[in-house]
């Protein structure tokens, strides 16, 4: 059902997505799809007698918007948009979409399936928010500026620094030397099938066989065999601590290190966390040190790091905090030939990174005077 102030929530457009999943593209319209009829549409009230097909296209634009590689393609099968597949039954296109991922297909459909139909369903939501015009468009999508990258110029002391946006699971993040992955202060890492940044680096980490089971969990590995090294094995860490393991299976993907970063402190007695800006601030710059101790042991050297908003999911710190103490070390950081991405989920949260960080478009050859550019927009 929508939310209160309009917009319609991620579970509720999750469940039609399913319906369709089940009953495929060529029974759309015995299906009883309110949310997604209202997503399709311009206006209230102005769904035609071709609304199915306007559901469709609104489908399709949701998963031209997950990036490329695996997940596109996985859910491309999954609800038949993929050539050949629309009047598929719904076992064929699940085998289809099992087979993107190496998984059998229990497997996919226990872990990999939710995650693919979640992405659509959160798509969903953002175009039906940002302007989607199904018949009333001819069929077109009225995005808005930022797609899956934004590229973001800020000003600190007279120089330009550029930060590349990512805005899409950070399972998919590809070429980037180093990934920070946030943790507790145990710096022990969540089950593979939960849905935290932590949880999906050792997903995407793990080493399968050719039936998707897990036959090496490498990251978990090294990172308790760094525990054990340290002498944190049976007590927490610090916060601001780094732990640095390799990629495991994440670099076929172009990673070469994972970092994991104790921002979050355990509250005895309870599931909840604590979590300081003044934390996460010594932990990027822990970061970015520790790349820069690492960086000639590579070949070539590390060159690219990137960060998700450290503490702003389970850690319960608001995401504007986590931003500034982000961007308070990364401002600091004197390395100007590093490559800095930060990486977020929701287009909406993108919008507030840029917000807060206060990008703009720089003139060419312009360094002084750059904070008066500010609010021009994002490249």
């Amino acid at each position: 059902m929508p939310t209160p102030n309009g917009q319609l929530d991620v579970a509720s457009v999750l469940r039609e997505v399913k319906m369709v999943r089940l009953e495929g593209l060529v029974r759309i319209r015995g299906l009883d799809l309110p949310l997604l009829r209202r997503a399709a549409t311009s206006a209230p009230g102005a769904v035609t007698e071709a609304w199915p097909v306007e559901v469709e296209n609104l489908l399709r634009a949701a998963v031209s918007r997950l990036g490329g590689g695996d997940l596109q393609e996985a859910a491309e099968f999954t609800l038949g948009l993929a050539p050949g597949m629309r009047d598929r039954a719904a076992a064929d296109r699940r085998r289809r979409a099992a087979d993107v991922y190496h998984l059998s297909v229990e497997r996919f459909r226990k872990s990999q399936e939710d995650m693919v139909l979640g992405q659509i369903a959160e798509q969903v939501c953002w175009l039906a928010g940002t302007g989607y015009r199904g018949a009333a468009g001819v069929g077109t999508v009225m995005l808005a500026p930022h797609l899956q990258h934004r590229t973001l110029h800020m000003a600190r002391s007279g120089r330009v620094r550029t930060v590349i946006l990512h805005i899409h699971p950070v399972e998919l993040v590809r070429d980037v030397d180093v990934i920070v992955s946030p943790g507790n202060t145990h710096l022990g890492l969540p089950e593979m099938y939960k849905a935290s940044v932590a949880a999906s680096l050792r997903r995407a980490g793990a080493v399968r066989d050719a039936a998707g089971d897990v036959i090496a969990d490498p990251v978990h590995e090294e990172l308790a065999d760094w525990r054990r090294t340290h002498r944190v094995l049976h007590r927490p860490a610090l916060p601001g601590t780094v732990a640095p393991t390799g990629p495991g299976a994440l670099a076929a993907r172009g990673v070469r290190r994972i970092y994991h970063a104790a921002v979050a402190v355990p509250k005895p007695g309870t599931n909840d966390y604590e979590v300081t800006p003044q934390d996460v601030s010594v932990a990027v710059a822990r970061a970015l040190g520790l790349m820069s101790e690492e960086r000639e042991a590579h070949t070539p050297p590390l060159r690219s790091i990137c960060f998700p908003l450290l503490g702003a999911g389970r850690g319960g710190l608001p995401p504007e905090s986590s931003i500034s103490a982000l961007w308070t070390a990364l401002a600091a950081d004197s390395e100007p030939d590093r490559e800095l991405h930060v990486i977020v989920r929701r287009p909406l949260v993108a919008d507030l990174v840029a917000d807060v960080l206060g990008g703009f478009r720089p003139t060419p050859g312009v360094q002084a005077g750059i904070g008066e550019q500010r609010g021009q927009g994002c490249g």
